[in-house]
């Protein structure tokens, strides 16, 4: 295969437009040979064990994989194709056999011991000690120490697994593109607002359809329950949503993921026990911050306990509104949202379509950056230069410390549309990496789905900043708000919760970019407890509720007025509202897959939906129809990372709240919350340092204190 292959280049950008399907398979084929290649001189017997020959040259290889994989895999959730799609499981399939055999490479296991048992091991620095304790520590999860037949069914499981998962996450995709519902009348859409009617024309345009085209896609979705007046549409499109991928609903038994979910459990607790250990939940903790099941399990209990009583009261007055207010005598799971947002407006005054206009993207995008340059002495900006991206609508950005001197970059793709996946994320495209004189920069990809600005906007109303990656000079308005949008022309509009969502995934590309690790498997989000990794980003969620934050961004999107007192008030007088009821579904879901995976009994089988209702009778006081089918789209543990982790959310913002704590004492003393020294402290405690130690030590390094568990009660309101 020829050097100039885009898959084969080393640390420059990926050139996605020159990636081909077909290439795919060749070149990571080409990739594990010649990692093979080294790994056999590297455990030779001649070979020399130290640090440098081992573990550095373990981490040039994976990085070498990584470099290809890492555009190709993303491509497959953002950009997806038939052709893309069977190259992408081909290659999988082959980097997860690859990956197994090397986990079970005794002779490689053997040079890391070496390391680590050499003289000077206990004088080197602590993250290159740490490198070195985690990899003999993956090596044992691996099933290095197995013997035949069970490590051929170790690595077997692997890769039946790695299958499974990529089937299941397709499924769901699939099953959200495939469902779709016209609509001629633009009565059957009362109560949706503009925007929200603004972004179904959208879809039916794509489609080269007239009137609205109500979708699956979470900005469809959300417009429709939240706000339809019509209860049969909302019903349907509940109904549809809540049965994707299952044998329910309008494709029943089309993307079926019921069997998918009973292999998965069975082979995750096939290969936990192969291991020794009880349960899949049992070995998942083993690289957590939590140590066993009975603590997850008695931390969410607890938390049932206060949540509970609360939610249920939450609940009661949500049911006697809907009577009372909009005569609905019973109070369907298709209701919740819709009577809740009257509830909330009836209560607060808060309407969220007033809010939206204060937050359009590209103001609430430079505010955010401004946010991260006051914290952490960084500046944001596009790239200078034409970068190569895979759609119009996405911006690369790159970031320079105080003195200007370049440290990472991040890829923003921001809006929902066809052959994406729902939801939002950050995920790694370059890891920081330092090789002899040669310094590999991080760069994320940060992945959203909000509502497109109207298809008559030319330039997708970017801030001035990151308008220039695509020639875009926009029209000018002034600078207030720093954004260059014409008044006739409406960008996207987020909600305040996609401002949260925006935040959040931010928290986690800045954790990846902010790294002062050089080794890419300690560094950055890599190698920490999945239990604390939520708290950079929950952290920064925080500053969405703050005014001083909020100034430097809420500016109403045609006028550039600032968010009003008034309504800044209100935000904050509703904050709180339905976090009972908010809690308990968290609890609900954490509950489920811990149980789902601590409880598995191959006699009995995966019991799915028992097990969902088992959860729900302890935590939930929403009880959906027994059609539902939540579980067939919960990729999170399906098809993602958080496979008996899910708590790990609510575990993480314990400390994520405490943490923030310490930027809100700073404010009392001086009336800043966004304070520089603090931010500075952060960074360098907890942002800077990855998995070069426990998450623990670095909360406790940077707060002073260990974390207190009333934490995030507070958070909600509840303590």
């Amino acid at each position: 295969m020829s050097s100039d292959n885009p898959l084969l280049e080393g640390v420059a950008l990926p050139a996605f437009s020159n990636i081909r399907a077909a290439d795919v398979v060749p070149a990571i084929e080409t990739i594990i040979a010649d990692n093979q290649a080294a790994i056999d001189r590297l455990t030779a017997d001649d070979a020399t064990l130290d640090f440098e020959h081992v573990m550095l040259e373990s981490e040039r290889l994976d990085q070498r994989l990584a470099r290809a994989w890492s555009p190709v895999s993303h491509l497959h959730a953002v950009a997806d194709t038939p052709e893309l799609r069977k190259a992408y499981e081909e290659a999988e399939e082959k980097i997860t056999d690859f990956a197994s055999a090397l986990g079970q490479n005794r002779k490689l296991y053997a040079a890391v011991q070496a390391v680590a048992g050499a003289p000077e091991f206990a004088r080197r620095p602590r993250p290159e000690r740490v490198l070195v304790e985690h990899a003999l520590r993956d090596f044992r999860l691996s099933g290095v120490a197995l013997e035949e037949p069970a490590r051929t069914r170790f690595r077997e499981i692997a890769n039946e697994l790695a299958k499974l998962t990529t089937e299941f996450s397709n499924a769901v995709l699939d099953a959200t593109d495939a469902w779709q519902e016209r609509i001629e009348d633009e009565r059957d859409l009362a109560g949706i607002p503009e925007s929200g009617r603004a972004v179904l024309r959208e879809y039916a345009r794509e489609r080269d359809l007239g009137g609205w085209l109500v979708t699956l896609k979470q900005p469809s979705v959300q417009a429709v329950l939240t706000y339809a007046d019509n209860r049969s549409l909302r019903e349907r499109v509940y109904w549809a949503y809540q049965t994707r991928a299952s044998d329910q609903g309008p494709d029943a038994g089309k993307f079926d993921n019921s069997e998918r979910m009973e292999k998965i459990l069975a082979l995750r607790h096939e290969a936990a026990r192969l291991l020794g250990f009880a349960s899949a939940a049992e070995e998942s903790l083993a690289t957590k911050m939590a140590k066993t099941p009975d603590e997850v399990l008695a931390f969410l209990r607890d938390l049932v306990a206060r949540a509970r009583p609360v939610a249920q009261r939450e609940l009661e007055e949500l049911r006697e509104f809907a009577r009372t207010e909009l005569s609905l005598q019973t109070l369907e799971s298709w209701d919740i949202a819709y009577a809740s947002e009257k509830l909330r407006l009836a209560r607060y005054a808060l309407d969220e379509e007033e809010l939206k206009a204060y937050f359009p993207l590209p103001s609430v995008l430079e505010g955010m950056f401004a946010l991260a340059g006051r914290l952490y002495g960084i500046t944001i900006q596009s790239a200078h230069e034409p970068v190569d991206v895979w759609h119009p609508d996405v911006r690369y950005c790159e970031v320079r410390d105080a003195d200007g001197k370049l440290i990472a970059g991040v890829y923003l793709d921001l809006y929902a549309r066809s052959g994406k996946r729902g939801g939002a994320w950050m995920d790694v495209c370059r890891a920081r990496f330092r090789d002899g004189d040669d310094l590999q920069l991080p760069v994320a990809f940060l992945t959203c789905n909000f509502a497109p600005p109207r298809k008559e906007t030319s330039a997708v109303g970017w801030p001035t900043s990151l308008a220039r990656s695509a020639g875009e000079e926009g029209t000018a308005r002034g600078a207030e708000g720093g954004v260059r949008v014409d008044e006739a022309i409406q960008p996207s509009l987020l909600t305040h919760d996609d401002v949260l969502t925006m935040f959040h995934e931010f928290g986690h590309g800045l954790h990846h970019l902010l790294t002062k690790i050089d080794l890419p498997s300690i560094g950055g989000i890599d190698g920490v407890e999945w239990d604390a990794v939520e708290m950079p980003s929950q952290f920064m969620e925080n500053f969405c509720w703050n005014r001083q934050t909020l100034d430097l961004f809420a500016r109403h999107w045609s006028t550039g007025e600032r968010l009003p007192d008034e309504l800044f008030d209100k935000m904050l007088a509703a904050r709180h509202f339905q976090a009972g009821m908010f809690l308990c579904r968290q609890l609900e879901f954490a509950l489920f897959d811990f149980l789902l995976h601590a409880n598995y009994d191959p006699a009995r089988g995966a019991r799915v939906m028992e097990t969902l209702e088992t959860a729900r009778r302890e935590a939930a006081v929403v009880h959906p129809p027994a059609w539902q089918r939540f579980p067939h789209a919960f990729t999170h543990i399906f098809a993602g990372g958080y496979a008996a982790g899910y708590y790990s959310y609510l575990w993480a913002e314990v400390l994520s709240t405490d943490a923030f704590g310490a930027f809100e004492e700073q404010a009392d003393a001086d009336g800043s919350v966004i304070d520089a020294a603090t931010g500075a402290r952060f960074r360098d405690e907890v942002l800077g340092v990855g998995a070069s130690r426990p998450a623990l030590e670095s909360f406790v390094a940077f707060r002073g204190r260990p974390p207190q568990p009333d934490a995030l009660l507070r958070a909600y309101g509840l303590a």
